[in-house]
């Protein structure tokens, strides 16, 4: 198995607006690999959460293309992008994501139902990782019954779930106190060891700081960030 998991070749992101087009990223460059914990940085509006879809599929790049296990994504239809997306990638969104007439419990089952799990097997491992997030006892709230945080805590739980290789997260401690976000932190570097991929958006500076190394975006332009020095990608 290749060590690369993710590849942007020449990627750039240009957006229609009334006042003129509005370029995200210039010829990125990147290569990630399996069991990489990387934090991306950057002010608002820098375009992390842009990364993030065109990395989960579901944007398209304006030039360049991406690559997810060696395989060239830009010209697959949608069905093969849900496949994939099945298989390989979970998201965390900034703003939770949750089915509202679905209870915290039966929203986290949701990836296992389309993997087609048995329902004694998804009920078992449903629990435990809700035990683990620290809201089993919620199991049977809906969204508009649990706190931000609450919810915050069922979408990474559903995200977590179906154990794939490349995990994405928009601001994933957003909403969560500094004691819940160091525990969630700590289930991400328990995946890494799994070599699971972790690429998470962050305002948490000390969390970004504990990622293997950050992508630091502004001004369309992307940059590495190391311990030691500031490396361009």
């Amino acid at each position: 198995m290749s060590k690369i998991l993710l590849e942007a070749i020449n990627v750039g992101k240009t957006f229609k607006h009334i006042n003129g087009n509005i370029s995200l990223f210039n010829n990125l460059n990147l290569k990630i690999k399996h069991g990489d914990l990387i934090a991306l940085i950057g002010p608002s509006g820098s375009g992390k959460s842009s990364l993030l879809h065109l990395f989960a599929l579901l944007d398209d790049t304006s030039k360049g293309k991406i690559l997810i296990n060696g395989k060239e994504t830009k010209n697959l239809t949608d069905s093969q992008k849900d496949e994939i997306r099945r298989k390989n990638i979970s998201i965390i969104f900034q703003d939770n994501n949750l089915l509202t007439d679905f209870t915290a419990l039966e929203n986290v089952m949701i990836p296992l139902f389309i993997k087609g799990e048995s329902k004694k097997y998804i009920l078992k491992k449903t629990q435990r990782i809700l035990q683990d997030l620290k809201i089993l006892n919620r199991s049977n709230h809906f969204p508009s019954e649990l706190s931000g945080g609450e919810q915050q805590r069922v979408a990474i739980a559903r995200a977590l779930i179906a154990e794939t290789n490349l995990i994405l997260a928009d601001e994933p401690t957003g909403n969560l106190d500094f004691k819940t976000s160091k525990e969630i932190f700590s289930l991400f570097l328990k995946l890494k060891k799994l070599k699971k991929t972790i690429i998470f958006a962050t305002h948490n500076r000390e969390l970004a700081n504990r990622a293997d190394y950050k992508l630091f975006i502004s001004n369309g332009d992307i940059k590495r960030v190391n311990a030691r020095k500031w490396q361009k990608v």
